[in-house]
C-alpha cells in the first residue's frame, strides 16, 4: 500500500532590518512589504517556531501490470 502524506506547517522566522526614523505606521508597513517583495529582506534561517496547520493522508492503490507473452 502506498500512502501520500501532506503536511502543512506554519513556520515563524525573523528578519532584522533598519527602517528610517520618523515614518508613520502605514509607511513602515509599505517599506517592509517593498523590502520583502524585492528580495532585500532575508529572514534568518534560525527558525524558532513551527506550528502544524494540518496533516492528511491519501491511500493510493497500486496496480500491478503483468503482461503475458
Amino acid at each position: 500500500m502506498k500512502v501520500i502524506v501532506t503536511v502543512v506547517e506554519k513556520i515563524t522566522s525573523e528578519a532584522h532590518i533598519d527602517i528610517p526614523d520618523g515614518l508613520n505606521k502605514s509607511v513602515i508597513k509599505q517599506h517592509i512589504v517593498d523590502r520583502y517583495n524585492s528580495g532585500e529582506m532575508v529572514t534568518d534561517m534560525n527558525i524558532f517556531q513551527v506550528e502544524f496547520e494540518s496533516l492528511s493522508a491519501r491511500i493510493v492503490q497500486e496496480h500491478s501490470s503483468t503482461k503475458s507473452a
